[in-house]
């Protein structure tokens, strides 16, 4: 069983985020979704040691520098909970390659709410351009559907 601790990155670049249009792996509940790049913790890995490698990984690139702006832990009714470790970075070397879980793109910051997202992930990518602190965010889903959302441990609206 995968660990249900992940890392997800948004790298920045000329107002643009390095997304990725998940389209390849089979049985994949990302599936035609567009997120950052990241994965499941390996072994004894800290959250730095996970998003290094899975940027690495997914992308090609060598993060130099990063910032940890937040948790989201995720609450489905058909999967275990996933408590993300979500990352923004500007400050990077080498050149994208190929992905095997789909097609990396850079996409203008204000193109990406009207991509294929998660609603969860138009919060959290709301409260990063806002430059919101460190925030933990709670995205509970029923049937793929977004029903509560809790940040800092207060509820909020839709």
């Amino acid at each position: 069983m995968k660990s249900q601790l992940t890392t997800l990155c948004y790298i920045e670049e000329n107002d643009s985020y390095l997304m990725l249009h998940r389209t390849v792996k089979a049985n994949d509940e990302n599936h035609d979704k567009w997120i950052g790049v990241g994965g499941h913790f390996e072994g004894t890995e800290s959250p730095e040691e996970c998003l290094l490698r899975e940027v690495k990984e997914e992308t090609g690139l060598t993060l130099n520098e990063w910032s940890f702006r937040g948790i989201v832990t995720f609450v489905s009714d058909d999967h275990p909970a996933e408590y993300m470790h979500l990352f923004t970075s500007s400050d990077f070397t080498g050149k994208i390659c190929a992905c095997d879980e789909g097609e990396l793109e850079w996409v203008q910051k204000a193109k990406i709410p009207s991509l294929n997202l998660w609603e969860g992930d138009k919060i959290f990518l709301k409260l990063l351009a806002e430059g919101a602190p460190f925030f933990s965010l709670k995205l509970v889903y029923k049937n793929g559907q977004l029903i509560r959302r809790i940040l800092d441990g207060k509820e909020i609206c839709c």
